[in-house]
């Protein structure tokens, strides 16, 4: 929080340089089979998404105009 705090815009950059490092050093990148799971259960989410999307506003339109 403190972070947000500082005005001074060269120790904000410094921060920000020296948390994107250690972002970079702990993360790792996923193999093939993690990749494709991930990948499955967004894209299911956005079709689930999109799909309630379409029933509410077809529900409201229903609603509306009738």
């Amino acid at each position: 929080m403190v972070f947000f705090l500082e005005l001074n815009p060269i120790k904000r950059l410094k921060r920000f340089n020296s948390d994107a490092r250690h972002i970079m050093s702990v993360s790792y990148r996923p193999d093939m089979d993690t990749f494709k799971r991930t990948l499955k259960i967004v894209l299911l989410g956005i079709l689930i998404m999109g799909i309630l999307a379409f029933i509410i506003s077809g529900v409201i339109s229903l609603i509306v105009y009738s």
